[in-house]
C-alpha cells in the first residue's frame, strides 16, 4: 500500500518506520529542513507513563483562576485574546474536568503508554538506537502534603491500570538520586516509577526517519502540505491526492500527523479535530564541569517542569501556554523556567548559557490522543493531538496505526 505520513515529529517518523517495516511504499512529509524541529527538537526527553496524568480534572478549574493574570503560572492562558479556537477548545476541557471522566482519560493513556513502551524495548532489540537513552525511572517530587495526596489518588488509578509506581520517602529520593539534596529540605514525599526512561527525542526521531528511508521510505523535508484534495460523487469518503508547495502527491492511505498543524489542514474537510497548541519552553544546560546534574530523570509535578539528563547535557522543561499559534519565545517564560530550574539543582549545569527553546505541544481537552480513522473518511488516519505525551506514546501510536491498515486489531482500543 502507498501510504503518505505528513509530518515528520516524533509521531510521523516512527510512524513512517512501522509502516515501512511492514512493507508498505511510504512517503514522509515536512516542512522542515529535516525530521523532528519542531516540537520533538528540545522536549523534555522522557518516556513517562507515570506522567499520564491529564491536565482537565477536579480542580483544575479552581488552578486556573488563581492562576490568571500571573506570569509565574505552570499553565498560562490568554482568555483576554479573541480566539475563537481557544474557547471552543476551552469549553471541551471543561467537560474533561469531572472525575470519572479523568479517571476514563487516565485509564486510556496509561494503557497507550505501556502498549508504546513495550514497543520501543522490542524496536531496541532489533534496531540499532543511540539517543542517550537511560532506563533509570522516573521520580515525581513533592513540596506540599495536598499535592501528595493527590498523586497517591492517581498513582492508585496508575497501578490499576498496570503501571509500576510506588512511593518513596524523601531519604530514599535523595539515595536514588543525590543530586536531590540541595532540595530535599523543602520536599515532603517522591514516586518512583522504574520502568520509565528518558533520552533525546529529537536523535531518535532522526533514527526513525532515517531508518524509514534504509526500508525504502521517501523523505520529503522543505515541503509544506497546502491542502488535502477529497474525492467527489462515490469517492466523497476518500483523500485522493495531498498537495504540497513542491507538487501532488497519490497515495491509498494518508496519515494526518502534523501536531498542532492538524486541525488547519483538516478543517477545510469538514473536521473539527479538538487539538490546540501548549507551547512549551525548555532550557538545555552544559553539566561537563558541574557537579550537581541528575542521572534519573525528575518530574516536579507541582512546579510542571521536568529534569532529563542527556549525556553531557541537562534538559529542563516545562511550563505551558495556551496563546494560540505564536511560537515567538517570551523572555519572562524562560526566565521562570531557568528559575525552577536553578532551585532544583543549582549546580545542575551552566546556567550561564542556558540555550532556551520553545514549541507548540498539540494538546487535546482531555489529553487522549486522535488515533484512528478520521470521522467519514475510508483512507484517513489521525495520530496527532499527543500532547506532552508524543515521544511516551509514539511506538504504541504507529504501531495502532500499523495494525489498522493491516486489518488487525489495535492491542489498544481508544474511545
Amino acid at each position: 500500500m502507498k501510504v503518505l505520513v505528513l509530518g515528520a515529529g516524533v509521531i510521523g517518523a516512527t510512524t513512517a518506520f512501522f509502516l515501512a517495516r511492514e512493507g508498505h511504499a511510504v512517503t514522509l512529509v515536512d516542512r522542515q529542513p529535516g525530521p523532528g524541529l519542531e516540537a520533538s527538537y528540545a522536549n523534555g526527553g522522557q518516556i513517562s507513563a507515570s506522567h499520564a496524568e491529564p491536565w482537565a480534572g477536579p480542580s483544575t478549574p479552581a488552578r486556573l483562576l488563581a492562576w490568571l493574570g500571573r506570569d509565574d503560572a505552570p499553565l498560562q492562558v490568554r482568555w483576554a485574546r479573541w480566539d475563537p479556537a481557544l474557547w471552543t477548545w476551552g469549553l471541551r476541557f471543561l467537560t474533561q474536568c469531572p472525575p470519572a471522566q479523568q479517571a476514563r482519560n487516565l485509564r486510556t493513556l496509561v494503557r497507550l503508554a505501556l502498549h508504546s513502551r513495550a514497543r520501543l524495548a522490542a524496536l531496541r532489540r532489533t534496531v540499532d538506537l543511540r539517543y542517550d537513552a537511560l532506563q533509570t525511572g522516573i521520580l515525581h517530587i513533592y513540596r506540599h502534603r495536598r499535592s501528595l495526596e493527590q498523586a497517591r489518588r492517581a498513582g492508585e488509578m496508575m497501578t490499576a491500570a498496570g503501571l509500576d509506581r510506588y512511593p518513596v520517602s524523601v531519604e530514599e529520593a535523595v539515595a536514588r538520586e543525590p543530586a536531590l539534596r540541595a532540595v530535599a529540605p523543602s520536599l515532603v514525599g517522591a514516586f518512583f516509577s522504574p520502568g520509565d526512561e528518558s533520552g533525546d527525542a529529537h536523535v531518535f526521531t532522526r533514527l526513525m526517519a532515517e531508518h524509514a528511508g534504509r526500508l525504502g521510505a521517501r523523505v520529503l523535508c522543505d515541503t509544506r502540505v497546502t491542502h488535502l484534495e477529497r474525492g467527489q460523487g462515490r469517492a466523497r469518503d476518500r483523500i485522493v491526492a495531498v498537495h504540497t508547495d513542491q507538487g501532488r502527491l497519490e497515495g491509498d492511505a494518508t496519515v494526518l500527523a502534523l501536531g498542532s498543524l492538524s486541525p488547519v489542514l483538516a478543517r477545510p474537510l469538514g473536521l473539527r479535530l479538538p487539538v490546540y497548541p501548549a507551547k512549551g519552553y525548555s532550557l538545555t544546560l552544559e553539566t561537563r564541569g558541574y557537579d550537581g546534574a541528575p542521572s534519573v530523570s525528575i518530574i516536579d509535578d507541582e512546579h510542571k517542569m521536568v529534569f532529563s539528563r542527556l549525556g553531557d547535557r541537562l534538559r529542563c522543561a516545562g511550563t505551558a501556554a495556551l496563546e494560540g499559534w505564536d511560537t515567538s519565545m517570551r523572555p519572562a517564560r524562560v526566565a521562570l523556567t531557568l528559575r525552577h530550574a536553578r532551585a532544583v539543582f543549582p549546580r545542575g549545569g551552566d546556567y550561564d548559557d542556558p540555550r532556551p527553546w520553545c514549541g507548540l505541544r498539540p494538546a487535546t481537552p482531555g489529553a487522549v490522543p486522535l488515533l484512528g480513522r478520521a470521522p467519514g473518511f475510508d483512507n484517513l488516519l489521525l495520530n496527532t493531538g499527543h500532547g506532552t505525551l508524543g515521544w511516551t506514546l509514539a511506538c504504541g501510536s504507529a504501531q495502532i496505526i500499523a495494525d489498522l491498515l493491516a486489518g488487525r486489531a489495535p492491542a489498544v482500543s481508544l474511545p
